[in-house]
């Protein structure tokens, strides 16, 4: 399978996960940001130390035909799509993976090459014995510093204990300025309107430039690029609006039961609009992402049995994932945007196109995303549903 097919499978993913979380976390007006692609990573760390029909569920969860397949889109991922572009002009971008694991035993061989060749994973010994309050604080220390101060805790005290053995944990951040900033002293307040009854006064953004927007049956999507680098790399912040103003719930149906359909709707041609607005938005969410996952037919990795591949111990462990945590936060302003998210696995010792002119108001909630036009890789995706709730 080629590059663009994985990452085809993996944007796939990705909205299949988001449709899921918007589903189950999102109640009334609670907006949602969120990186599926920061769970997939650590979860391909996890079946790269599998075996057998956990493996096989893995993978067929990730939608990849072997732990190479996967090993070969997620090393793309961390040593191209994430190179920070900021020397040369472009975004700013890092992603850290991070292995915590108890002192006495040692990684296998065969899975310590991947951890330090695919996924560049800094591992360290720890005593979750008799320390494992200061572990929590050590893994929190470490999201809050590869988040540039974004995400303050991803671990929530008493998560660990003396049964835990390894802790796997991913960060990924991003700031990019506008390619066309917004002037400031045009920003405005005006209504936007809640999914199911009433509005609010929220600050918009608007511009007389000409933008990248299509309409299609029932949504239209406007792409805002950041300002690029000198690299081959062009990142753009998607915004898909449904035409109405309790749409969002359908089109996000729509998204994630359509393949590659973020492929297929892409505004290649900057239009003329009559009317431009979009909100300003701050957003931190969080949740506990092991129910979303058994939800979607993911449950083998939390039974134990077969994650036999990370450690050699004298004494043998089933080792099983006892929680997957996920916690992103998101600012869009007229300077650009600015994002993070962290994933925390803990792994205990367990028993077991456009033609007339157009306009882009978005009054009321969308789904918004931020991607790699270079290979098609998002980054981050969430939904708007009140730009002044936080």
């Amino acid at each position: 399978m080629d590059l663009h097919e994985s990452i085809t499978n993996q944007t796939d993913v990705t909205f299949m996960v988001a449709k899921h979380v918007f589903s189950k976390e999102v109640k009334g007006d609670t907006n949602l940001v969120l990186s599926p692609l920061s769970i997939q990573i650590v979860l391909g760390l996890i079946a790269a130390g599998s075996k057998g029909p956990t493996q096989d569920q893995l993978l067929d969860f990730l939608k990849s035909k072997s732990i190479d397949e996967l090993n070969s889109l997620y090393s793309h991922i961390v040593n191209t799509v994430f190179v920070d572009g900021s020397p040369n002009g472009g975004p700013r971008l890092s992603v850290a993976n991070g292995f915590w694991i108890e002192q006495t035993l040692p990684l296998k061989p065969s899975f310590k090459q991947v951890v330090d060749n695919v996924y560049k994973a800094a591992s360290e010994s720890v005593d979750f014995t008799n320390k494992a309050a200061e572990v929590v604080d050590q893994v929190n220390q470490w999201a809050k510093t590869k988040t540039n101060d974004l995400i303050k805790e991803i671990l929530p005290r008493g998560s660990v204990d003396n049964m835990t053995r390894l802790i796997l944990a991913n960060a990924l951040y991003f700031k990019g300025e506008w390619n066309e900033k917004f002037d400031t002293s045009e920003t405005t307040d005006h209504e936007f309107y809640l999914l199911n009854e009433g509005s609010i006064r929220a600050p918009f953004m608007t511009s007389k430039e000409k933008q990248y927007v299509a309409a299609f049956n029932g949504f239209k999507v406007l792409r805002l690029p950041y300002k690029q680098g000198t690299d081959t790399r062009r990142f753009s912040m998607y915004f898909i609006l449904p035409n109405a103003h309790d749409g969002l719930p359908a089109l996000v149906d729509k998204i994630s039961s359509e393949p590659g359909f973020l492929n297929h709707h892409v505004p290649f041609r900057k239009v003329r609009l009559s009317q431009f607005l979009i909100p300003k938005f701050k957003i931190t969410f969080g949740f506990e992402a092991s129910n979303i996952l058994k939800g979607l037919g993911l449950t083998l990795p939390f039974c134990g049995g077969d994650l036999t591949e990370m450690v050699d111990s004298s004494i043998p462990e089933n080792l099983s994932v006892s929680q997957v945590l996920h916690k992103s936060f998101i600012e869009v302003n007229e300077e650009g945007t600015e994002a993070a998210a962290v994933t925390g696995t803990i792994l205990m010792a367990a028993s077991l196109t456009i033609e007339k002119p157009v306009d882009f108001v978005a009054d009321h909630p969308f789904m918004f995303l931020i991607r790699d036009e270079s290979t098609g890789v998002v980054l981050f995706l969430g939904s708007v549903m009140n730009p002044i709730a936080g």
